[in-house]
């Protein structure tokens, strides 16, 4: 029997996973329910005429899916406490991207309240493992104009490539402006003037086999001479090399894996980024982002911030953009430090104002592409009232989705005009220079000058609110907008804010994410009187949510299907595993569906079982579990029996076998297990044969209460059994630990939390 067919068995023959929330399907989500039933809210064809940049940008959300967060009707039900150790597991289920060995007594033993204070202050918590691993990674902490001069993409390369500017005087940006160049100028030799490619000889098989096989020679020769030098001397070495020397060193694959992390480990952060800019293609950009998701995995995995962290995926989730949207390949990095990670526990009217006033937003939605049509920059001159107004207009895209998506939700009770006016409020909010990194900035020439009536309100210029009525005339406003102007986008921004559809929205959403798909409607209301008494403090909604008795019941737990972030980093923190391939780890998430920081739509990627539990997902799951837990998976170490050993010394070890009841040896197969396989630990923990359970229900028992902390189904350990049962007779104990660790993984109760 395949490794594929046992776990497709161990998954479709296991418990069933409830699918609380039905997700509709892409194509039932382009228009909103909301925009069905109200034509207001439906494209108008009055709109101002767009330039081919804002049509480009228009078309990038034209078919994205809506979310609709109308309760479905939920039946009361008398909720089921749950035990106080069982507390523990699902905060530390929730609210951590799994427990460690061992966690869930030592929260027990402080105290459950104690442990969430402490994570709510995470800058009194120090985290020097996570902090060393990052220190490789010095893109995080990099100024965005910065990253492009370290990192240039093709519009940096090529003024220097046409000699219109000169070649960087660093000789480590030199050197990758060197390589860049010489790509760059190659990939021009292969066009006619006209832009079209020439004919390309192909090379065969042989003649490709035999270029690859002389590049990796001379990759390997030119490693043979750096590794002879002193280490600080190696870089200096290699960019005084000929061009082609370079290109062949430090393309991907060229370079055998023991000399490549030879040679790493005495590089500096910088000479690794130089190696790294100088591996791509013309665009080295791309290894911005590669830093990010290895930095953000190393974090969900070894952070002791793990709240923040959580939130900080949450957070990100709601207000996503799409690193790779034009100048968002430099400025991601940014937004999840500054404005993401640092409001992640603060407040919502923050959290929402550092997002529109992100240049990555900004890009994202492409607000920086509005103009308003009476607007300076549209050609309206107030002192010649006979000057010809331009083209140009409003792009509505963030003006809708910071209302359907980021506030007030797609039943918030707005129309279409809303959303235009909005639009038009917004005008002037865009980037500095965005192709060169620039910060945020408001842009009065832009902005659409006068008072706007919106969503029941009228805001002038300076920011100034009324009600508005449905007899009052218009009110005469500006005819040139000013710095001023800024307020009025700023009072609509705190409006949505103090929003009670906000309070409602924003709560849903926390209910979905940590209590169920379909979260309790009582629980909703009461997180969003919290929500409105709190004005917005994430931290007041995160202790009512966690003292709720929907939270802690049985009902809602280890309900929760984990997307492939929470799977991969609950593998590791669940089984003590330190990443030693980050980028490895990157790759495999993406394999899964959910690629880090490239969810295009601005919903993000959706959290509900049903976009996560099908067969394909979860042979993916387990044929990752089964690398790992035997040792194939990048070069990752993995120890099994030191998983085993400090789940038996927990006190909920050997002794309860995780709260379960040992099982019976009920067969001689069954109680074979023990002595022939599990030599070491069968001495100290197997009892008599016919009075207590074999070597293997021991085992299994512990790493599935060290692993998953929630009951396993009778059916899910018969499918385990069977596996170990089919075992070839010359199975040694190690390959017997390994698969069961594997097997644990790949169970279904492992991919809930």
């Amino acid at each position: 029997m395949t490794l594929r067919m046992i776990l497709l068995g161990l998954v479709l023959g296991g418990p069933t996973v409830a699918v609380r929330g039905q997700g509709m399907a892409p194509a039932e989500r382009q228009m909103s329910p909301a925009q069905a039933a109200n034509p207001d809210m439906q494209s108008s064809d009055d709109t101002p005429q767009m330039d081919p940049a804002q049509q480009k940008a228009a078309k990038t959300f034209a078919q994205k899916p809506h979310v609709s967060v109308a309760h479905p009707p939920i039946k009361s039900v008398v909720l089921t406490p749950l035990s106080q150790r069982e507390r523990v597991q699902q905060m530390l289920d929730r609210f951590t991207f799994g427990a460690r060995p061992g966690e869930v007594d030592q929260v027990v033993a402080m105290g459950a309240g104690q442990w969430l204070a402490q994570q709510m202050s995470p800058e009194t918590i120090k985290d020097p493992v996570l902090d060393k691993r990052l220190a490789v990674y010095p893109t995080l902490t990099m100024p965005t104009t910065q990253m492009i001069t370290v990192f240039p993409d093709r519009a940096q390369i090529g003024p220097v490539a046409d000699g219109k500017v000169p070649y960087p005087v660093d000789p480590l940006l030199n050197a990758v402006y060197e390589v860049q160049v010489y790509k760059l100028l190659q990939e021009r030799d292969q066009k006619n003037p006209d832009g079209s490619v020439k004919p390309k000889v192909e090379l065969t098989d042989a003649e490709k086999a035999e270029r690859k096989k002389r590049d990796q020679a001379t990759a390997t020769r030119i490693a043979g001479d750096l590794l002879v030098l002193p280490k600080q001397q190696r870089m200096a070495a290699l960019i005084k090399m000929p061009v082609e020397d370079r290109i062949a060193f430090t393309a991907n694959g060229n370079l055998s894996g023991n000399l490549h992390d030879l040679l790493f480990a005495d590089f500096t952060p910088r000479e690794r980024e130089t190696f790294n800019a100088m591996s791509p293609q013309v665009n080295s950009s791309y290894n911005i982002g590669s830093e990010l998701a290895q930095a953000r995995i190393l974090r969900d995995v070894l952070s002791e911030r793990q709240l923040q962290e959580v939130m900080t995926d949450f957070w990100f989730n709601h207000f996503n953009v799409y690193i790779a949207k034009d100048s968002d390949e430099w400025y991601t990095t940014s937004y999840e430090r500054d404005v993401i990670r640092k409001n992640a526990l603060g407040n919502f009217r923050d959290l929402l104002m550092a997002t529109a006033k992100s240049p990555a937003m900004m890009v994202y939605l492409d607000n920086w592409l509005s103009i308003g049509p009476d607007s300076i920059a549209n050609g309206v001159n107030p002192q010649n009232p006979n000057s010809k107004k331009g083209n140009k207009g409003l792009n509505e895209n963030y003006g809708r989705e910071v209302m359907e998506l980021h506030t007030v939700g797609v039943n918030g009770g707005y129309t279409q005009s809303d959303v235009t006016a909005l639009s038009a409020i917004l005008t002037g909010w865009g980037v500095d220079r965005p192709n060169q990194g620039g910060p945020f900035l408001f842009d009065p020439k832009r902005h659409e000058p006068g008072p706007k009536t919106w969503f029941g309100y009228v805001i002038d210029d300076n920011g100034n609110v009324a009600k508005a009525s449905a007899s009052a005339t218009s009110v005469p406003g500006k005819t040139v907008a000013s710095d001023d102007s800024m307020k009025q986008g700023i009072a609509a921004l705190n409006i949505l804010a103090s929003s009670p559809k906000t309070a409602h929205f924003i709560s849903l959403l926390l209910a979905q994410h940590f209590v169920a798909d379909t979260p309790p409607p009582a629980l909703v209301d009461r997180l969003a009187k919290v929500y409105l008494s709190s004005n917005g403090d994430i931290k007041s909604l995160l202790r009512e949510l966690i003292a709720s008795p929907e939270f802690n019941s049985r009902q809602y737990f280890h309900n929760k299907v984990k997307t492939p972030v929470e799977f991969v980093a609950s593998a590791f923190r669940s089984t003590a595993t330190e990443p030693q391939n980050p980028g490895a780890l990157v790759n495999t998430i993406k394999t899964m569906g959910m690629p880090m920081y490239y969810a295009l739509p601005p919903t993000g990627y959706y959290l509900t079982a049903d976009q996560w539990m099908n067969s394909s997902a979860l042979v993916d799951r387990l044929n990752f579990a089964y690398q790992l837990t035997n040792g194939k998976f990048a070069n990752q170490k993995f120890d099994a029996p030191k998983l085993l050993a400090m789940g038996l010394l927990t006190p909920t070890g050997a002794g309860s076998f995780a709260g379960g009841a040992p099982k019976t040896a009920g067969t001689p197969a069954q109680a074979a297990h023990g002595d022939a396989r599990f030599v070491g630990v069968s001495a100290s923990v197997q009892a008599p044969a016919v009075a207590g359970p074999a070597g293997v229900d021991i085992v299994l028992r512990v790493l599935e209460g060290t692993m998953i902390g929630a009951p396993v189904s009778a059916q899910t350990n018969q499918l385990i059994d069977k596996q170990i049962d089919q075992q070839p007779a010359n199975a040694n104990s190690t390959d017997t630990l390994n698969l069961l660790t594997a097997l644990v993984m790949g169970a279904p109760e492992f991919q809930l939390r």
